[in-house]
């Protein structure tokens, strides 16, 4: 019912298609955004915004892409330093495009078939003008609105930053103070101990219990981590699952030894 209905409005919309301007030649034009804008407060001006000057130069054939040149100077603008002349160059492979609109009562209409496609660009003796713009468009972008604002609240309960804030700064005092930033612990450098005496320490201590984890072995041999994991990668296996999981224990190789030097 609902792929009906859509097809329905999709008939309707294409029948109510207006088609008096089907043939009319429309020129799409790509402009700064500087020029955009000017244009854009100028909408309810009646006077034109620019004009445009088409040069032909008879010396070259008519065929000849240079013969022919589109220039645009523009009427007034509230920004001194924005160049009035612009040069529009040319496309002349483009996809064929159509010009629509719609009105507020959803009326669509075919505005013209796109003759002409430009790109906008200031003159060359315009550079300077037109950089200067687009580095102070930048500086201005770049420039970030911080507030302040004080709140009467003693506990800081229900704080919203409001739009454009950057941070609270409460009536309390105590509020205020920052927070003593956690000091981490250095960690304690142990000196190795002769690899015979540490493996001597290591039987002892597995004679006492069968299993042991590595922070175990470390506090009770006080030896650092990777070496005594070298160690433990030659003397013991390393218990995955099971009850004794994450535990190392003798090789059973080394088990049978150790009893026979306790006998």
């Amino acid at each position: 019912m609902e792929d009906e209905k859509n097809n329905s409005s999709n008939n309707s919309s294409i029948c109510n298609l207006e088609m008096n301007k089907a043939d009319k030649a429309v020129w799409l034009m790509k402009c700064p955004l500087v020029v955009a804008k000017s244009w854009q407060s100028h909408s309810s001006d009646p006077n034109p915004v620019a004009k445009v000057v088409l040069s032909v130069d008879p010396l070259l054939a008519p065929g000849d892409p240079d013969s022919v040149q589109f220039t645009m100077e523009l009427a007034g603008s509230d920004n001194p330093n924005m160049p009035k002349n612009y040069a529009l160059n040319t496309f002349k492979d483009f996809v064929p495009m159509c010009i629509f609109s719609e009105t507020n009562q959803g009326k669509v209409s075919l505005e013209g078939k796109v003759e002409h496609k430009f790109d906008m660009k200031p003159h060359n003796d315009n550079f300077e003008e037109y950089g200067k713009i687009c580095r102070e468009r930048t500086n201005r972008s770049m420039i970030k609105n911080r507030q302040i604002q004080v709140i009467d609240n003693d506990r800081g309960a229900h704080m919203r930053p409001m739009p454009g804030m950057i941070g609270l700064v409460s009536s309390n005092p105590k509020d205020n103070k920052r927070k003593p930033v956690p000091v981490k612990p250095q960690e304690i450098k142990r000196t190795r101990r002769d690899r015979g005496e540490l493996e001597d320490i290591m039987f002892k201590l597995f004679e006492r219990q069968p299993n042991w984890t590595l922070k175990q072995l470390v506090q009770e041999t006080d030896q650092p981590a990777q070496f005594l994991k070298e160690i433990l990668n030659e003397l013991c296996v390393y218990n995955k699952r099971g009850a004794n999981q994450g535990t190392y224990e003798l090789k059973p190789e080394y088990k049978k030894s150790a009893e026979d030097a306790a006998d």
